[in-house]
């Protein structure tokens, strides 16, 4: 593969700005610097850029996260660290979520660096169930399971949502599965239920469950099973 090529795909440069760097000598091949997009590389070859190792990733690249609180899934926000701190460079410029968690709430976070496999998940027409755990202020009620199965109809909004499937586990605490994503969609569901959410903690997304073995903040690369649930 050429240089310039390879520095693309394992960095997130374009290849004009890869073609920049090795003009301005910051990649070394098995010990010398390189300054030639048209080089041919292989996985043999040791590649240096700025002053890390460049490891032969080859096809895509698919993870889950246990998002801790107060991290975004954006590459950059000023309020708050992202989740890409915990992969090392270079996978940091490569991957994307499959969908987004707010700051405050933890668990699922899915990560590939494959658009066509993340769409069947964002995208409205696959409908991907999520579920989550919800801690609520105020007690249960009875008549949430079957507002939620009915559709509730958010402030501001002209359309109910979508039919949700509302599990309760105790007083302040139920499973909800959602197979849609507005904006805040959970917090304002309960909201227009006259309850407020406290907690918010997604486990589930389609058929992939967070691995109970996941500290906060740690990832695993996903099986080949759970990758194909979504093909």
């Amino acid at each position: 593969m050429r240089l310039d090529k390879f520095l693309a795909e394992q960095t997130g440069l374009t290849r004009s700005q890869a073609a920049k760097v090795l003009r301005q000598g910051a990649v070394e091949i098995n010990g010398k610097i390189e300054k030639s997009g048209a080089v041919k590389v292989s996985p043999s070859d040791e590649i240096i850029f700025d002053g890390e190792p460049l490891e032969w990733v080859v096809g895509n690249q698919y993870f889950m996260l246990n998002k801790p609180q107060n991290c975004v899934c954006s590459h950059d926000d000023g309020d708050y660290p992202t989740v890409y701190h915990f992969f090392d460079y270079p996978l940091t410029s490569r991957l994307h979520t499959a969908g987004r968690l707010d700051a405050d709430t933890t668990g699922l976070v899915l990560l590939t660096d494959d658009g066509q496999w993340s769409h069947r998940i964002t995208s409205p027409k696959h409908h991907c169930e999520k579920t989550y755990l919800v801690t609520l202020a105020d007690p249960v009620e009875n008549h949430y399971q079957t507002a939620c199965e009915q559709g509730i109809l958010l402030r501001g909004e002209k359309d109910p949502t979508k039919p949700a499937k509302l599990e309760i586990l105790d007083d302040y605490n139920v499973n909800l599965t959602i197979s849609e994503g507005r904006y805040h969609q959970v917090k304002r569901m309960f909201a227009a239920l006259g309850n407020k959410v406290v907690a918010l903690h997604r486990w589930r997304v389609g058929n992939v469950v967070l691995d109970e073995q996941l500290e906060e903040g740690e990832f695993r690369p996903l099986t080949e099973e759970e990758i194909a649930s979504f093909l």
